[in-house]
Order: C-alpha cells, then structure tokens, then sequence
C-alpha cells in the first residue's frame, strides 16, 4: 500500500497488481554458462526497467547469485532471490513458490529470469511455472537451453536423461563457448537437437553466453499442464545460508540425486585465502563442477571450474568466503585440502 499525502489531504492508493510478467527460463547443464550468460542479460537491461533473477541450485550454498551480485552491486533495479538445495519443481516446490512470490512482491518487475539447477528436471519447472496462480502473475516466454556442443561427443551426456531433456523441451537452443568448438561441433548439434527438438526449435550459436536480448520475447510453444511428480528425490542434509557460522570457522553440507553429488562450504568472514593455492586444488582435482568466491589478501576471486577448464576472475569484494563442488564422486580430503588454503595469520 502506498501513502500519497500533501498539506490538505491523505489517500491511500493499492500497489498495481502483478500479472503476466513476461518470464524467461534459462537452463542448462552444469558448468555450459548459465550464470555467465544471465549477467550479460543484465548488462543489456535497460536503464528504466526492474528486472527480477530467481536462481536454483542444486546445492546448499548460494554461489550464483553471489556472483552475479559482485558484478551488478551498482545496480538498483536487479533484484535477486535463490532457492538451493535440489530441482525446485519436487522438494523444493514449496519453498520455489514462496521465493517467487516474495521476489516479484519485492521487485514488481518488468521482466523475470528463472535459472534452473543444470540438474533439474526442465519439463517438470516449466509445468509447474505454467500451472495455479502463476499463470496468472508471469507469462512464460522462450525457453531457452545453452548447451556446449563440445558435450556431444561423450556418452555421459547422451545418455544423460536430464541432459538430453533440457534441450528437448527448449524453444530456443544456443550453442554456447562455440569459439572453443572444433570441427564439426556447430552440425553435431544442429543435428542433434534436429532429433530431439520440435521443428521450430531455433538454435543459435554463442561465445562467453553473449546473446541478443530480443531473443528473450521470443514465444514458448509449452502449453498449460498439471505439474506431474516424477519419482525423483534428492537427499538434503541441511541448508547453510541462514545458519551462523561456529567456533571451527566453516560450515559444510551435502546434497545428492541423479547419480551427482555436491558438497558446499561457507568460511568465516574473517579467512583469507591463498589465491594460488586455491587454483592448484583445482587445477589438481577431478570433478564435474567447482564455483567459489574467496576473500584473499588482495581483492576477492572467483575461480570456476568447468568441462576441465579453469577460469579466474577478481571482484571488488564479498562479505565471506563460500564455494561449491558437484560431482559423480568427490574427494574425501576436500575439506582439508581447502583449509590448508587460508592464510594461516587470519584463522581464529
């Protein structure tokens, strides 16, 4: 409710009602650049327009939205909310719904961006974004699924289930890091999503997630649906982001399902860590997937790990230290190997 008042008079007029916010759903597996190609979405926003970001992850530990908050911090009019823990259309339904309705009361905006975890089940998102109360608050646009062509050519994605899904099911498919493909990767996914898609699945290529933002008002051919429940399940142990940290300095959580696992850490906001010996546990390591941002005694860093590819970036700041790994199989010394990183002089 908003107060309207001047010398003579005071009225009270009602907030405008939300509806049919147009919404886009951006998916993907893990590590094809989701989160990268979502910030240069808001780096293309235009100036009068609020724009709203909900983002799952599969694990307990907000990484995502922690970058991209370190990169658009001057920004007013982004506003930001996730969901961890798992697929947001099964354990996590619930909690999605009331994260969606609090984001879009928060912000009224003029566009909505929803990151699925690149393990969830798209179909299952996009029915039940598109069913209830929220046919009527958000207007589902493209679907759009980044893929890395690059995955085509190994069997742990062709036969990956949730793989193969999220680009069956996309409006538009865009082929993203495309300046890393070799030969023959661009027709190895025209092709592919040929066999999969419906005729008039676009396909687009991309470098770095930069993609025209008129793409975004692009149609979503999906129809209303009932929600379906799937026997899938993830186990979650705790979540971390509304805990306090204890006396040892870190907090740590599991999660599980589909065959991947993941462990999250937060630190203390008082551990600074050696930046160079972060980047050789990574360069060292064999998992499917590592994101962190971490305090140093310079500026913060974010290292991501991705498809065996490293990459490092410095950001003005983040309040505390906190990273994530997926994998089919995770090393048991994790844990250790990431606190011999910290400066020695700045543990409690």
């Amino acid at each position: 409710m908003e107060i309207v008042s001047d010398q003579n008079t005071m009225t009270t007029r009602s907030a405008p009602h939300i509806a049919s916010v147009p919404t886009n759903i951006i998916s993907g597996f893990l590590g094809v650049g989701k989160t990268t190609a979502i910030q240069n979405l808001l780096n293309q926003k235009p100036k009068h327009e609020r724009w709203a970001v909900l983002v799952n992850e599969f694990g307990e530990v907000g990484i995502d939205t922690s970058l991209i908050e370190t990169q658009s911090s001057t920004d007013t009019d982004i506003f930001l909310k996730e969901v961890p823990g798992g697929c947001m259309c099964c354990t996590n339904g619930l909690p999605m719904q009331m994260a969606l309705n609090q984001l879009l009361s928060r912000a009224r905006p003029h566009r909505l961006i929803i990151e699925p975890t690149g393990l969830g089940h798209l179909e299952e998102v996009i029915a039940t974004l598109s069913s209830g109360f929220n046919q009527k608050t958000i207007r589902l646009n493209a679907v759009i699924t980044l893929a890395d062509a690059r995955m085509l050519t190994q069997d742990r994605y062709l036969k990956n289930e949730t793989f193969i899904e999220q680009v069956a099911v996309a409006d538009i498919v865009i082929g993203n890091k495309c300046d890393l493909y070799h030969l023959g990767d661009k027709e190895r996914l025209v092709e592919f999503a040929s066999h999969q898609c419906e005729p008039e699945t676009q396909v687009v290529f991309s470098e770095r997630g930069v993609f025209d933002l008129g793409l975004l008002d692009c149609p979503s051919r999906f129809v209303q649906t009932d929600p379906t429940d799937q026997p899938h399940h993830h186990s979650i142990e705790k979540q971390l982001n509304d805990q306090l940290i204890p006396e040892s300095g870190y907090l740590t959580a599991s999660n599980a399902g589909d065959g991947y696992m993941s462990l999250g850490f937060r630190f203390d906001a008082r551990f600074l860590f050696d930046a160079t010996k972060v980047r050789a546990i990574l360069q060292g390591i064999n998992i499917e997937r590592f994101k962190g941002v971490f305090k140093t005694q310079d500026r913060a860093k974010v290292f991501n790990l991705a498809s065996d590819v490293l990459t490092e970036m410095s950001v003005p700041h983040c309040e505390e230290s906190r990273c994530e790994a997926i994998g089919m199989d995770l090393p048991d010394d994790l844990t250790d190997q990431l606190l011999n990183a910290v400066t020695a002089s700045k543990l409690l």
